[in-house]
């Protein structure tokens, strides 16, 4: 497949939408003094190229009562469980992250709960998942950055 070229006007839609996936086209198509219609037509190019994936909608987890966060460093008895085990840890909904890893652990997990009762009960889970020969925990005191809006315009701005 061909690499999808993008040029100011797709830059600058991108640039609006990833401040606000909301955007409606309309609002768009004012600023950069295009139509409507121009902006669906990109953004739809840029859905079929696989530039944009969907949008996602981000919750004030503290507010809904899960402001509890941890990291989960899994060690696995035999690498060769991997997927056995990402497929019975993707069953457990409070884990919101997990990467297969190098180095330490053979899966990194982040876990989200309501407290230290609920993220105890959600680590053992994870140790009574079969291949699972230990987990190291360690609890979030603060959520200092979590903004993929400052790489994604570092990322066009570079293009």
């Amino acid at each position: 497949m061909a690499k999808f070229k993008l040029d100011e006007t797709d830059h600058q839609i991108l640039d609006m939408l990833i401040e606000n996936t909301r955007t409606p086209f309309t609002d768009i198509a004012k600023k950069l003094l295009i139509s409507a219609g121009t902006v669906h037509v990109r953004v739809k190019k840029m859905e079929e190229a696989g530039i944009i994936i969907g949008s996602s909608l981000t919750l004030d987890y503290k507010k809904l009562g899960y402001a509890f966060i941890a990291y989960v460093g899994v060690f696995l008895k035999n690498t060769s469980q991997t997927k056995f085990v990402l497929e019975r840890i993707n069953e457990i909904p409070f884990v919101t992250v997990a990467h297969v890893t190098t180095g330490k652990f053979n899966v990194f997990c982040k876990i989200r709960a309501r407290n230290t009762q609920h993220a105890k009960e959600i680590i053992f889970q994870l140790d009574d998942i079969e291949g699972v020969y230990r987990t190291e925990t360690m609890i979030s005191l603060e959520e200092s950055i979590n903004d993929k809006k400052r790489l994604m315009h570092s990322i066009f701005k570079n293009m």
